[in-house]
């Protein structure tokens, strides 16, 4: 008798139509997203452009003609194909010793997307956990904690980061954790808000109630309700990473060579900007377009994420 109750809850249709059910919410919820999504073209556009950096930048070791650091001392400043000596074999001209620019700025997209990912990364998650601790437990201790982020955010934030690297030392890993730090107190707040928003909703008070730990409750049961703006604001910062990480090499302060970082790339051709125009440029437009297309993203991910900005 026994076996055979347990044979009969192992296929009771009850939890495979529950199953069912949830798959169906949750494809229903992703085809709900992908439409509000895709009626902002420059959105689709920005994800497209940046999904085709991705896969440049994972298989930068095949798609790039030559390597990143390798040296053809018989073409110097080399302009590209479609200029006046230039040369098939460097499409894009070469820089003041002789490296390819296209597989440069390939090897290059590889370096800021990883800054990006690293920075936002570390942002997200430790300003998460202050500030659903600081919108959780309020009082004096939320008060000190705030103050501790408007303090941060009264210094402009490039200053503040050549600051720190300046003071850490100047490296590619060390420009990243400057920038995670000043990046940090933007997601503290927006956790912060969305959390007071949050705890004094009946769902909360019912599973406080139901005696669930201080942990889980802010884990489980806030936090995936106050996801949105932080996706919205990752994206976002995903570019000022970027920006910045480019700004910091520029200074000398990221990134150092002969690493094909674009920011640093930059540095290093400032003094042929009226020689050779490609040195400077292409790195620029490589930051600019990436830039671009994520703000582009980004907005998109606001609009599709956001139910006040839905179009009906």
């Amino acid at each position: 008798m026994s076996e055979q109750s347990v044979a009969s809850r192992s296929t009771d249709p009850s939890d495979s139509l529950q199953t069912d059910t949830r798959k169906t919410g949750r494809l229903a919820m992703l085809q709900e997203f992908w439409r509000y999504f895709s009626e902002n073209r420059g959105a689709v556009l920005g994800l497209w452009f940046f999904v085709f950096i991705c896969l440049i930048a994972i298989f930068a070791d095949f798609i790039a003609p030559h390597g990143e650091t390798e040296q053809f001392r018989d073409a110097l400043l080399a302009p590209p194909v479609w200029q006046d000596g230039g040369q098939w074999k460097f499409l894009l001209g070469t820089d003041a010793v002789g490296r390819d620019m296209l597989s440069r700025l390939i090897h290059g997209a590889r370096y800021s997307l990883f800054v990006g990912c690293i920075v936002v990364s570390l942002a997200l998650v430790v300003g998460i956990a202050i500030g659903l601790f600081s919108g959780f437990v309020g009082g004096i201790t939320d008060t000190i904690i705030m103050r501790a982020m408007d303090i941060i955010l009264a210094f402009p934030a490039l200053l503040l980061a050549l600051a720190l690297v300046a003071i850490l030392g100047p490296s590619l890993t060390n420009a990243m954790i400057a920038i995670a730090i000043v990046q940090q107190p933007h997601y503290v707040r927006l956790t912060r808000a969305a959390v007071m928003s949050e705890r004094t909703k009946d769902y909360v008070t019912a599973a406080r109630v139901s005696g669930v730990r201080a942990l889980r409750l802010m884990f489980i049961t806030i936090l995936p309700n106050c996801l949105a703006p932080l996706i919205v604001q990752a994206a976002l910062s995903f570019s000022t990473a970027i920006l910045d990480a480019a700004a910091l090499g520029f200074l000398g302060m990221g990134a150092q060579p002969p690493t094909p970082e674009w920011g640093t790339m930059l540095a290093e051709a400032r003094e042929f900007i009226l020689r050779a125009w490609w040195v400077v440029t292409l790195p620029g437009v490589a930051i600019l377009l990436t830039v671009l297309a994520i703000n582009l993203m980004g907005d998109g991910l606001r609009d599709a994420l956001d139910p006040k900005l839905r179009r009906s």
